[in-house]
């Protein structure tokens, strides 16, 4: 990696162009952006599997509404969806589909590389990407990321984050072998935390989108997901057992403590939080997998919070 990159204003080619018209049809049926809901990827067996699904938050393994879009990734926030779909024929290609209020498609970037993480700053203005360029797990030897950001007010598209200056012991990192993944956004959507790795090490860094720098904050955080009011950031920790490679943690920005969450099963995911004092993520139970809850204090045990789904998010 380390290709030269170019932020590139405007279009980006691909059927997701908008040229005049206004967005496409509603691609989520009755699947909508709207406080209340959960969204979700619907895992349950039948024609439904892999579409984005909703259901309300008073009864999140209750009754779901299943849209018509195919997606290994969801998420949504200020009124904005995304979702890493493939489209299948002779060669797959993975688009990343951006999505309005009302699940109608607004913008289709097609990407290569298989999908991995997807994130809405909580304006809805800034979506950010990780796909794989070789490798099918953060585990594998090589394994190859890349990351990227588009500004849906401006149209301005940042295909990889291996163009933002690295800044590391107070001196620029120019290491070759860089790789960035699960993006995170603050408020104000300028500042945003990721995971970097370097030489078999990950870091937790903080980018600006102004400055187009990153800083590293510590070692051993990936996949970062930044709480509601900004405060802290719950990740999945290495913990060098081969057997369950990773735990849940949540990091406070202020003190810099980590607390352990009270799931005990290795979690590759990049959590979620259902609110300020919860954390939701998807979990592999068996031959399906469910999306379970876990208070973010370390204190209490998980519950399920839906059955057969994946990919949670709370507009």
């Amino acid at each position: 990696m380390g290709a030269a990159v170019v932020l590139v204003a405007g279009g980006c080619g691909g059927d997701g162009d908008r040229k005049g018209g206004g967005a496409r049809p509603a691609a989520g049926g009755a699947v909508t952006i709207k406080p209340g809901e959960l969204l979700f990827r619907d895992a349950r067996p039948g024609p439904g599997n892999g579409m984005v699904a909703s259901s309300s938050r008073d009864a999140p393994d209750g009754a779901r509404q299943v849209g018509r879009l195919d997606c290994v990734r969801v998420y949504a926030a200020g009124g904005t969806g995304v979702c890493l779909t493939v489209k299948r024929g002779a060669t797959s290609v993975t688009e990343l589909v951006v999505l309005d209020r009302g699940f109608r498609e607004t913008r289709r970037i097609p990407l290569s590389g298989l999908p991995s993480r997807a994130r809405v700053s909580p304006s809805g203005r800034m979506v950010s990407w990780t796909i794989f360029i070789s490798g099918e797990s953060y585990t594998g030897q090589g394994m190859s990321t890349r990351t990227g950001i588009l500004d849906t007010r401006t149209g301005a598209e940042l295909s990889s984050l291996e163009s933002f200056t690295l800044i590391r012991d107070g001196a620029r990192d120019r290491s070759t072998d860089l790789n960035y993944w699960g993006v995170t956004f603050a408020r104000d959507d300028d500042r945003f935390y990721a995971t970097a790795k370097s030489r078999g090490t990950t870091y937790l860094v903080e980018g600006r989108m102004s400055t187009r720098t990153l800083k590293e904050l510590r070692t051993n955080v990936e996949c970062p997901s930044l709480s509601p009011d900004g405060t802290r950031l719950a990740f999945k920790k290495a913990t060098g057992d081969k057997q369950r490679p990773w735990r849940l943690h949540v990091l406070d920005l202020k003190s810099m403590r980590e607390t352990p969450l009270a799931e005990p099963q290795s979690i590759d995911d990049q959590a979620a939080w259902l609110d300020d004092g919860t954390v939701m993520y998807g979990r592999v139970d068996g031959v399906t997998t469910d999306v379970w809850a876990v208070p973010a204090d370390g204190t209490g045990r998980p519950r399920k919070l839906i059955s057969d789904a994946f990919s949670p998010a709370a507009p």
